[in-house]
């Protein structure tokens, strides 16, 4: 695991900065604190930043093919570099590392740009090739590790992460006002731009040739399949076989020269990787969780009823609501962008206490995604089929004054109006985006953003615009809905939650691996039969089956809880005024974004019980607090003032 960054000039003789570059890679240290690399060839420059995995003694990078001719800095882990490295020795390839690095540098020689091709892992990597005077920079499949970059009529600058990009002193920071309606709805950019101007993530499965005339060309190298038919097959068929991949998925993942450990929420996900990596290790692993001093929020105990059964060497950490908020701003920094969920907070916590102990962690981070494990796949299938039923009997008239009374009667309480908001009678059936982006995922919707947006911005903002980028992928899929679903979200979703689980485990560095995501498991998933995959509203039956003579069914077959956080609970009390007095103060106002009686509103409604808010405010927050860290270059230790220093209010 590496962070990595480079230049490459086009101006007429032109040479990259090797001070620039090493600002740039020294801005993500956190990311490689045992060594670091620099190249540079004229226009072209190219730096790591590393934390020792594989090869702990020789893979120094940048590293270099036989004659010089290509280098490379890489991000990730090849899993199937020990093949590959037996298939290129005998191709007539001379190794000088031991590392899967070098296994790249060979492959580009052998395959150019469909060396990706035969790679199983995650990586980001960025080869200079210093005869067609070209760089090569390509990402994984599954957007497991991130790459950003910025190009312009001077120059391509690239860097895992977004702060080393802008470390360069050519580069103007300034907020890519475009994605607002994004964020608002989804608290994420699905597409490939940034929250900053400029500055654009390179997308999954994607590669990208820059000459050094500027000219650019992205290519798409891998794409899932979902419309291919399903193998008609017996369950057990299923079972076995996704087995049989996963055990191989994380038996690959455990290749390591230094201690490796499991993230261990007591779900079945982290469960499953934690008893494989027992079975396969036969000895007892490190296992690590976290949970929070407010009882009722922590999943603990079921952490602790897998690591006794598995008999791991466990650890554990509560985060208190001060932890929480004191560490919130020097986390957005981190990941460059506001923090679209709570539970990115504890993570950061957990990889801490990993840290002490181990470098690398297994998690269970793809198998939602991937088997249908969310309850939203199911509750949707049922809701539509449910709503064709009432489009058919009930005129548009009447099911509009419904939606009215959903949102806006005082008879509801906030419970009851927050389960009735999911159903088919407050969506409307003829809105996908309305009826499963809005419904599960959006915290603004567009009818929400128009009363929330000024005047001023919202003639600025494109109609559909917050909608944009998912609708893309959902009309690109094709097959059942369920199907649609799950390559919906594993294109924008499941990104972002990767982008999450790299930043914060990198911001302890320590590495961070997903078997659930090998590939070929992946595109396994995506042809198991939707009634293989479901029962009722619970999915992953296909993984819980699988696993079964590895966990307690106690573990298997409890409701699934996410990753709850008490963040809800805080905003009872007086920390909800504090926050509201700082997205009301004249510096945030002054933004232009959004109207104060709003704001306003929202804090009352949320204050009265009227409707549940929290996800609202939360996100407000931490575009406001992003503003200020990011942009603003407020000191981490003092943004925010009181809003994050209060005594709890517990």
């Amino acid at each position: 695991m590496c962070g990595i960054a480079g230049i490459l000039e086009f101006k007429r003789d032109a040479r990259a900065n090797p001070k620039a570059l090493r600002e740039m890679c020294d801005v993500i240290r956190h990311r490689g604190p045992d060594d670091d690399g620099f190249y540079t060839d004229g226009a072209a420059g190219i730096g790591m930043r590393r934390l020792s995995i594989v090869d702990v003694a020789g893979g120094h990078q940048p590293i270099s093919n036989e004659d010089g001719t290509l280098w490379i800095v890489f991000n990730g882990e090849i899993y199937n570099h020990l093949a590959l490295r037996e298939q290129l020795i005998a191709r007539g390839h001379r190794y000088s590392t031991h590392s899967d690095t070098e296994t790249i540098v060979h492959l580009f020689e052998e395959y150019g740009a469909d060396c990706v091709q035969h790679l199983r892992g995650m990586f980001a990597f960025a080869i200079w090739n210093r005869n067609t005077r070209t760089l090569f920079i390509a990402r994984d499949r599954l957007g497991i590790k991130p790459l950003y970059y910025q190009l312009t009529p001077e120059r391509l600058l690239f860097g895992s992460e977004i702060k080393a990009v802008l470390a360069h002193g050519g580069v103007h920071t300034e907020f890519n006002r475009a994605a607002l309606p994004e964020y608002l709805a989804f608290g994420y950019l699905s597409g490939d731009e940034s929250f900053y101007a400029g500055i654009r993530k390179l997308l999954p499965g994607h590669t990208m040739t820059v000459s050094l005339e500027g000219k650019a060309e992205i290519r798409q190298y891998w794409d899932l399949d979902v419309a291919r038919p399903h193998e008609s097959r017996v369950e057990s068929y299923y079972i076995e076989r996704y087995r049989e991949l996963l055990e191989g998925a994380v038996e690959s993942h455990l290749m390591s020269d230094v201690p490796l450990g499991v993230f261990l929420s007591g779900g079945v996900d982290s469960s499953a990787v934690a008893a494989l990596m027992t079975k396969i290790r036969r000895e007892p692993v490190e296992t690590f969780s976290v949970g929070y001093t407010e009882q009722s929020y922590s999943e603990l105990p079921f952490a602790r009823t897998v690591s006794e059964h598995i008999r791991s060497r466990h650890h554990e950490v509560l985060v208190s609501e001060e932890d929480f908020f004191g560490a919130l701003p020097h986390l957005i920094w981190h990941e460059d962008e506001p923090l679209v969920w709570p539970s990115s907070v504890s993570l950061y916590f957990v990889a801490r206490l990993a840290r002490e102990r181990v470098t690398v962690v297994l998690t269970g981070e793809g198998a939602d995604e991937t088997l249908a494990g969310y309850t939203r796949y199911a509750f949707t299938l049922k809701n539509a089929n449910l709503d064709r039923a009432y489009r058919g009997v009930v005129p548009g008239g009447l099911r509009r004054l419904v939606r009215e009374q959903v949102a806006t009667s005082s008879l509801l309480g906030a419970t009851l109006r927050r389960k009735l908001e999911h159903t088919f009678l407050a969506k409307d059936g003829n809105s996908w985006a309305s009826f499963y982006f809005d419904n599960f995922f959006s915290a603004f919707g567009a009818a929400e953003q128009s009363g929330l947006l000024t005047d001023e911005f919202a003639r600025e903002a494109a109609p559909g615009s917050a909608y944009k980028n998912v609708l893309a992928y959902w009309d690109r899929s094709s097959g059942e809905m369920l199907q649609r679903l799950l390559y919906t979200d594993i294109k924008t979703y499941l990104v972002e939650l990767l982008m999450k689980q790299d930043n914060m485990s990198m911001a302890a560095s320590i590495e961070s691996r997903v078997p659930f995501l090998d590939h070929v498991l992946v595109e396994f998933a995506s042809r198991i039969p939707r009634e293989v995959q479901i029962q009722g509203l619970a999915g992953k039956q296909i993984l819980k089956k699988a696993v079964e003579d590895l966990l307690p069914h106690s573990i298997l077959y409890r409701p699934k809880l996410g990753f709850p956080t008490p963040w809800s609970g805080w905003l009872a009390g007086p920390r909800l005024e504090t926050i509201r007095g700082m997205l009301l103060e004249p510096r945030s106002l002054n933004r232009g974004f959004f109207r104060r009686e709003a704001i306003e509103k929202l804090f009352d409604e949320h204050r009265a019980k009227h409707r549940d808010n929290y996800d609202r405010i939360w996100r407000l927050l931490n575009l406001e607090l992003w503003h200020r860290v990011c942009l603003e270059g407020e000191s981490h230790d003092e943004v925010g003032g009181p809003v994050l220093k209060m005594a709890s209010a517990r």
